[in-house]
């Protein structure tokens, strides 16, 4: 699964001259647009940007940055407060809508079902970022990006969580 996600991220990536826009405002609109476009698609409501979970996402993102160590945030109590994606890839090379793309395009493999028995492939690994973007009863969203010399740290945190075990996930399209 690392492979395929390593592959598409070169595969969307800009060529080395150019660098993404950035930005607090662009990062906000973009990542509120991609969210909630998956949203709107999976027929759940639009998140609100939350700026309480965007300076969490922002510590968390640093502490990346500042030690290299890429994972979830593993403080005690963090997982029942708020979900979390991450993401990384090269510095500068990706925009917002590269980083939150890859985790909505994860839907290819997304199948209604209980949670965690929603991948088509058998690993909800594989769908656990975008069934957080879509999570029905989740309604905030707040994200930040942190540096290192060479890696981009990306990170979003929701509210209430999402991806709890035993709770139906389909899509509520009329």
């Amino acid at each position: 699964m690392m492979r395929a996600l390593i592959l598409a991220l070169f595969l969307v990536a800009p060529s080395a001259a150019t660098s993404a826009h950035r930005g607090d405002a662009l990062l906000r609109h973009a990542v509120l647009g991609a969210h909630n476009e998956a949203r709107e698609r999976f027929g759940v409501p639009a998140l609100a940007w939350n700026e309480q979970l965007a300076a969490d996402a922002m510590a968390h993102a640093q502490y990346m940055a500042r030690t290299g160590i890429y994972g979830h945030d593993r403080t005690p109590g963090r997982r029942k407060k708020a979900g979390e994606n991450i993401w990384r890839g090269q510095r500068g090379a990706f925009s917002y809508q590269a980083m939150v793309g890859v985790m909505v395009d994860e839907s290819r493999n997304f199948r209604p079902g209980v949670f965690p028995n929603v991948s088509r492939t058998g690993d909800w690994s594989e769908v656990g970022h975008f069934t957080q973007i879509v999570w029905p009863t989740t309604t905030e969203v707040g994200c930040a990006l942190a540096s290192s010399a060479s890696t981009d740290y990306f990170v979003c945190r929701y509210a209430p969580t999402g991806n709890k075990d035993g709770y139906q996930l389909a899509e509520r399209r009329d």
